[in-house]
């Protein structure tokens, strides 16, 4: 309908990006967060993930996706300034770990916040390993406007609150997303190959062959990082978060975060002396709940995000199913950010019944299937009860995506969505142009390591940032973040008025 043409303009997106702090010789970097960056405990731009070395970058929210992308290399070109000789690893699998001791706690300080977070590390390293956590990734953070909400409730005749709908369309786009995440890892999966050494002290059946002296690839993979040997947990396999309502999905990570676990239980927990996690529960806390896909709402301080959602219901959605673009400096392209409207916004358009444990269960093994033999022509998956091929269940999926795509494009008055649709639209039946074909192509040609082939590339994106001028930010202002980041943190600690023991009590209490 002519009144709704418009209706989809206005989405907001943020990007989070994470890599890996590097030494010239590609070996994981020991030094401690680089001081001139700013606090990592308090910085809204840049900080750290799991490890000391693993930085993470996180835009502000942006409706015009090349600034996004302009803000993340310039934050990038910052950090890089103060690290010395140091790189960035531009892959998601990390690079060469002599062994897991190499993988330091990230450090958030003396507040009682701030030794939160390390212990919550602490305890992801007893029970999962470190090696797990050093992998890196893009999230990226989307939502659509109230203009297409208030166009989708009447379109629909829907007369149930605003935001009720709201988050009821967000779950039904996230079903759809779990049922059709094959395609990204398919697209855009990077992580085709990994360094042996990440194999330390672990078994895998995977038929991986191998190139150079020490990196192992799978012929048709895709994404590792998202297979079993990636940044997965079986012990979770069980749980039962559904999607199929609001306050279905709350009560799953709650009774996470509050059952006790068999797994983790010898593990002392923060009321002893020498605490090894937060609690012996099967969650230490909601966002260690591994998932490609999360609704989420921007939560007050201190509020864990099952009360924020709760309180305000969902805000938006967190993609953290792609692996780091290595073909780029920002690690995600504007041709994925393209794909990424189009493919998000026909999962929000597209009937979306409830989905059981079965068929959550059936999406996974899709997706387990494109991780290690996406690009055999042969591959086929699941749909329902009968077997299709990807290259047949992807055709019709772009046949879908082509619409919606043209429906943007004259929203937005562009031709971008219906010229990305269109060219990615042909990686469906020419696997090899995908970034896992890409990537191995390049490897074998030039029959190197592929640890070689990212110090290459981290060489040469640094070196660029030579020549990028900041436009969105200035030197200056980062400085200034980076100051203020220093002293809000010391504030922090200042204004801590109870033990940390109390303090961890209190907020348990809480969530």
């Amino acid at each position: 309908m002519p009144e709704h043409k418009h209706t989809i303009r206005g989405i907001k997106r943020g990007i989070e990006r994470e890599a890996l702090r590097i030494e010239r010789d590609g070996k994981i970097a020991q030094t401690p967060h680089p001081k001139g960056a700013g606090h990592p405990l308090t910085h809204s731009s840049i900080t750290t993930d799991f490890s000391e070395s693993l930085l993470e970058f996180i835009t502000p929210v942006s409706e015009f996706p090349e600034q996004t992308l302009s803000q993340l290399q310039e934050l990038q070109k910052y950090t890089l300034s103060k690290m010395g000789d140091e790189l960035l690893w531009p892959m998601s699998m990390p690079c060469f770990i002599n062994d897991q001791s190499d993988i330091a706690l990230a450090q958030f300080g003396d507040s009682n916040i701030g030794r939160m977070k390390t212990l919550y590390r602490e305890g992801l390293k007893n029970r999962y390993g470190s090696m797990m956590q050093a992998i890196a990734g893009v999230h990226f953070n989307i939502s659509f406007p109230d203009s297409l909400w208030q166009s989708l409730q009447t379109v629909e005749s829907n007369t149930s609150p605003l935001q009720h709908f709201i988050s009821d369309k967000y779950l039904g786009l996230i079903r759809n997303f779990k049922q059709e995440l094959w395609l990204v890892s398919y697209l855009f999966g990077a992580s085709p190959a990994l360094c042996s050494s990440f194999l330390q002290g672990k078994e895998s059946h995977l038929p991986f062959k191998k190139l150079g002296t020490g990196t192992l690839y799978l012929e048709h993979g895709t994404a590792l990082r998202l297979g079993d040997l990636g940044y997965t947990n079986s012990a979770q396999s069980s749980l039962k978060v559904m999607y199929n309502s609001l306050d279905e999905y709350i009560a799953g990570l709650r009774e996470a975060i509050r059952c006790h676990s068999d797994l983790y239980g010898e593990l002392d927990d923060y009321t002893s002396e020498t605490p090894k996690q937060l609690n012996k529960n099967i969650l230490q806390i909601e966002n260690e709940f591994y998932s490609p896909i999360r609704p989420k709402r921007n939560a007050l301080s201190g509020e864990p995000p099952t009360h924020a959602l709760e309180r305000g219901g969902i805000e938006y959605v967190e993609i953290r199913a792609l692996d780091v673009n290595p073909f780029v400096d920002t690690g995600i392209s504007i041709e994925q950010i393209n794909f990424l409207d189009v493919f998000l916004t026909y999962c929000l358009l597209k009937p979306s019944p409830e989905m059981s444990w079965d068929e959550q269960k059936l999406s996974q093994e899709n997706l387990t299937t494109v991780v290690n033999q996406g690009r055999d022509p042969e591959v086929k998956l699941l749909q329902g009860n009968h077997q299709v091929t990807l290259r047949q269940w992807a055709e019709h999926i772009f046949t879908d995506l082509k619409d919606v795509a043209k429906w943007m494009d004259e929203a937005y008055g562009s031709d971008k969505y219906v010229n990305t649709i269109n060219e990615l639209s042909s990686w469906a039946s020419q696997p090899e142009k995908t970034f896992s074909g890409r990537l191995l192509s390049e490897l074998k040609q030039k029959q190197q390591d592929g640890g070689v082939l990212a110090l290459d590339l981290a060489a040469k994106y640094k070196a660029s940032y030579q020549d990028v001028s900041y436009s969105e930010y200035s030197e200056q202002v980062l400085d200034l973040a980076a100051d203020e980041s220093q002293q809000a943190a010391i504030t922090i600690k200042e204004n801590d008025d109870k033990d940390f023991v109390t303090f961890l009590r209190d907020y348990f209490a809480r969530a």
